[in-house]
């Protein structure tokens, strides 16, 4: 697991438009790097739906969103166009960037261990560092959680 004060683990993962999206391109701007269990669930599209809704709120704070699961760039595309989804949403159908953000956990389901992703946020600063690592939250009014924490960062409040 990752915590505050760590270098945010580099990635390279494609949206769901199949674009390339790294954690370079962000360098300057506050990143909101969400990672959520699988596309089309009730509590993963209620997350998307309200990142989405403040996604206004975060670009004005200098903050991009972006949300990451194992799922695949065209399921990714048909659950943004389903649900109006306007935060960009990455793949990563090899796992890597779920392992080197920690969010992959061990759990057993019918006597056979699988890996299992734990809804996991980071706020990322302009250098690149961890200052906020969020695992195990709540779907439901989590967005807005995470926006107060980026408006506290940008208001030199909170580190």
């Amino acid at each position: 697991m990752l915590n505050a004060g760590d270098r945010a683990p580099d990635f390279s993962n494609p949206d769901a438009d199949m674009n390339i999206v790294e954690l370079s391109q962000f360098r300057g701007k506050t990143l909101v790097l969400y990672f959520y269990m699988r596309d089309d669930t009730p509590g993963c599209t209620t997350e998307a739906i309200e990142f989405s809704e403040l996604e206004d709120d975060f670009t004005k704070l200098g903050a991009s969103v972006l949300g990451v699961s194992r799922d695949d760039c065209i399921k990714h595309g048909e659950f943004r166009d389903k649900h109006g989804i306007s935060v960009r949403l990455l793949a990563d159908k090899e796992q890597t960037t779920c392992a080197a953000y920690g969010v992959l956990q061990d759990k057993e389901v019918d006597g056979v261990m699988r890996k299992s992703m734990t809804r996991s946020t980071f706020v990322i600063d302009k250098q690149g560092v961890i200052r906020h690592a969020l695992y195990g939250v709540s779907s439901r009014g989590h967005a807005a959680e995470v926006l107060q924490l980026v408006a506290l960062m940008s208001k030199g409040e909170l580190n």
